[in-house]
């Protein structure tokens, strides 16, 4: 990131995602599923022309942060989140396991 880029994370609940933008414009997402107080991590995407300025952990985080402000706990199916989460002991006690009944509950969502 440079100082002169705007970048904002937002929760997009009708996608299911919190998007991230640079100068307005979308430059990823983190999706989430919320299943009980459980809200998992299935999946993150960055456009390559945003790559390489730290904007997929500036992402995780503020979802993670908002995962924990909104009373949830976080399951980290998405390997990038699972790395972020195992990076920084400040979110270490968000976590829970990923279960063979979380992949489960994924697939049966899957069109």
């Amino acid at each position: 990131m440079t100082e002169s880029e705007q970048t904002d994370v937002t929760r997009n609940d009708a996608e299911g995602r919190y998007d991230i933008t640079v100068n307005g414009e979308l430059a990823g997402f983190t999706e989430f599923v919320d299943k009980g107080r459980q809200r998992i991590f299935p999946h993150t995407q960055l456009d390559d022309k945003f790559s390489g300025r730290g904007l997929s952990s500036v992402l995780i985080r503020d979802a993670l942060a908002d995962t924990r402000e909104v009373g949830q706990r976080a399951v980290a199916v998405c390997p990038l989140v699972a790395r972020y989460i195992s990076k920084h002991d400040e979110v270490a006690d968000l976590a829970d396991p990923v279960t063979p009944e979380i992949l489960d509950f994924l697939r049966s969502r899957q069109p």
